[in-house]
């Protein structure tokens, strides 16, 4: 019989899935808005909180394999949960090749100016987690409990050493935003900030090959999300007291300087390969979540059958493996221009995307959870977030996310007839 994945290992995604390349970067976009870069933290994180009680409550009343395409399907029908499910794995598919990127970058103090073998290592590291998720999801979760394990120290002992350091002098608003109304600051730091809160509902996703789901998911999406906006808001702190604005709007790794300024220069190397681990956490918690988003779609006929081959070990071993291959020519399309300016690309269009996502499982939990104060309460301010976040968003990245939410229309012809059946009930 197939092992299930128990709360320590559902704790590890939650947790693993959110704190990744997020906290890495995002203190720098940060740094401009001053104190309100850390109210945007406190904001987003409290978004982050309601997300993960709608999702918490979804799959403790829908406790199947396939996350938000579910929750979509029983509140909506068959149609509005394609898309949804189609639109959640391309996401999240994408969005994993900015964490593939920064996890190899980050290991640069060793690698140096080699050409092409950033490249070779980024299909290497694709292909190893392929090959332990192929393995079985107990692995998986495994290998994740242990890479949470190992954030513990980076992202909750170092800051507490480098605030020792801390001067509050150096959280200033930088001049080009002293001029613009709190309301509009509080916006653009929540939308900045919220990219670190993208994953609250990975944990839904493997539902399925999880041990009592309808208790140990929701356990685990609250307390872990919990503990990440716990674990954002110190780093942030921490970071933007030892570094000066202006210069910490134009550092590139934010964290590492942060540790540099405080330990020296020496630590480096080590603060890098830890860095990096962290980042393939977050990494092969994705691939988790994207693998069972397509084992979903397939076992509920609205995808070709065979993306739901399991093997003894019960891991969906043919959808793994589609959903690392078809990673690799989006890879190939960051190589062309500037990698920077292609990885700002994927986070707006992944972002905005997740938010569509996120916008229609709220709708579906106000639906299907009944009529009540707390429902109602919930569902409309956490609604009322997402939209605000798409329509400050730059127009290009909602024109991207909406093609590529519609190119779901693209599979239908190669669906069976039997799938088609279903789409029109």
């Amino acid at each position: 019989m197939p092992q299930k994945i128990g709360f320590g290992a559902m704790l590890a995604i939650v947790f693993g899935s959110q704190i990744g390349a997020g906290i890495l970067v995002l203190p720098s976009h940060l740094a401009p808005y001053g104190v309100f870069g850390l109210y945007g933290w406190t904001l987003a994180g409290l978004v982050a909180m309601m997300l993960a009680f709608v999702f918490a409550k979804l799959c403790s009343k829908f406790p199947i394999t396939g996350g938000p395409y579910i929750y979509v399907q029983k509140a909506f029908g068959n149609i509005p949960a394609f898309f949804t499910g189609w639109a959640y794995w391309i996401a999240s598919m994408v969005s994993n090749i900015v964490l593939v990127i920064t996890a190899i970058q980050c290991l640069r103090p060793f690698l140096g100016d080699v050409p092409y073998l950033y490249s070779i290592l980024e299909v290497v590291l694709i292909c190893t987690l392929m090959f332990i998720n192929c393995k079985s999801v107990t692995l998986s979760g495994k290998l994740e409990t242990l890479l949470t394990i190992l954030k513990f120290i980076p992202f909750c002992v170092i800051p507490l050493i480098v605030c020792t350091h801390f001067d509050a002098s150096y959280i200033q608003i930088s001049e080009q935003y002293r001029d613009v109304s709190a309301i509009k600051m509080l916006i653009n730091v929540v939308a900045i900030s919220f990219f670190g809160f993208i994953g609250v509902e990975c944990a839904t996703a493997p539902a399925g090959s999880v041990e009592n789901p309808s208790k140990t998911i929701p356990r685990a999406i609250i307390i872990g999300t919990f503990c990440v906006v716990l674990v954002y808001f110190i780093n942030n702190l921490a970071i933007m007291g030892v570094i000066p604005g202006n210069e910490l709007a134009n550092s590139p790794a934010p964290f590492v300087e942060a540790i540099e300024r405080v330990c020296g220069s020496n630590i480096s190397k080590l603060i890098s390969a830890i860095t990096s681990i962290v980042i393939i956490g977050t990494l092969n918690a994705w691939i988790i979540t994207s693998s069972q988003i397509l084992l979903g779609l397939s076992e509920g006929d609205f995808m070709p059958k065979f993306l739901a081959k399991k093997n003894k070990a019960g891991s969906p071993y043919v959808s793994v493996i589609v959903n690392c291959l078809a990673m690799m020519p989006i890879l190939a399309l960051t190589k062309i221009g500037s990698i920077s300016d292609q990885i700002m690309n994927i986070i707006d269009f992944s972002v905005i995307t997740f938010l569509f996502v996120y916008a229609i499982c709220t709708m579906a939990f106000i639906k299907t959870l009944g009529i009540s104060i707390k429902v109602i309460t919930l569902g409309v301010v956490t609604l009322f977030f997402c939209t605000i976040i798409i329509i400050e968003s730059p127009i290009i990245a909602i024109t991207c996310s909406v093609v590529m939410i519609l190119s779901g229309a693209i599979a239908l012809p190669f669906i069976n007839k039997k799938n088609k059946k279903n789409l029109k009930n």
